[in-house]
C-alpha cells in the first residue's frame, strides 16, 4: 500500500462517516498488529504478489483470533504446465509475482496452521478468454488448448484458524 492509497482510503473512510475502520500501511509479511487481534483476513489477488507465501500465511494465521476466518480471492492453477505458457497467461490474468497451484495452496495453508480449507473456483479461464492474447505472443493457441483450459481460474480461498491451543487440527469437530 503505498501513501496514496493510504490517504485515498483515509478520504473515503472520512466521505463515508465510518469510524469503526483503521488503515495501516505495512507489508503482507510483516503485518502491523499484534498476535490473536483480528476476525477476519481478506485479501483480493495480493498473495500472488508476495514472494514469500509461506511468510504471508503465517503471518495472517499470526494475527487472526482463535476462531478467526481467512477469506481471500486470488488466481491459483490447476495441475502442471509449461513454464514459458505459465509466463504468458500469468501476465494475462494480472497476478505476475507467481500464482499457486490450488493443492499447493491448501498445503500452505495447513502448514501455516490452517483448518478447513477450501478452495472454490469463481471463474475458471479457458482457451477462448485468453486466445488474442496468446495469439499476439506468437503461441499456436489451438496446440495449447489442452495446457490452458480451466488450468487458471479465479477462486475463493478460505480457512479457519482453529479454537484449540494446538497449531495443527485435525478437521471441524476436534477444533471446537
Amino acid at each position: 500500500m503505498t501513501d496514496e492509497m493510504l490517504a485515498l482510503a483515509n478520504e473515503n473512510k472520512r466521505k463515508a462517516g465510518v469510524d469503526n475502520v483503521e488503515f495501516l500501511k505495512g507489508e503482507i509479511e510483516h503485518i502491523p498488529l499484534p498476535d490473536n487481534s483480528v476476525d477476519v483476513v481478506i485479501s483480493n489477488c495480493v498473495i500472488n504478489l508476495s514472494g514469500d507465501k509461506d511468510a504471508v500465511l503465517r503471518e495472517a494465521f499470526r494475527v487472526l483470533k482463535p476462531g478467526g476466518r481467512f477469506a481471500v480471492s486470488d488466481v491459483v492453477t490447476r495441475g502442471e504446465m509449461l513454464p514459458e505458457i505459465r509466463k504468458s497467461v500469468l501476465l494475462w490474468v494480472g497476478c505476475i509475482a507467481g500464482l499457486l497451484e490450488e493443492n499447493e495452496y491448501l498445503a500452505k495453508l495447513a502448514s501455516a496452521g490452517f483448518a478447513d480449507a477450501e478452495v472454490e473456483p469463481t471463474r475458471i479461464y479457458h482457451v477462448e478468454d485468453a486466445r488474442e492474447f496468446l495469439s499476439g505472443q506468437g503461441f499456436d493457441v489451438d496446440t495449447l488448448a489442452p495446457q490452458v483450459d480451466g488450468k487458471f481460474f479465479s477462486a475463493f480461498i478460505r480457512a479457519v484458524k482453529p479454537v484449540s491451543e494446538n497449531k495443527a487440527c485435525c478437521g471441524p469437530t476436534c477444533c471446537n
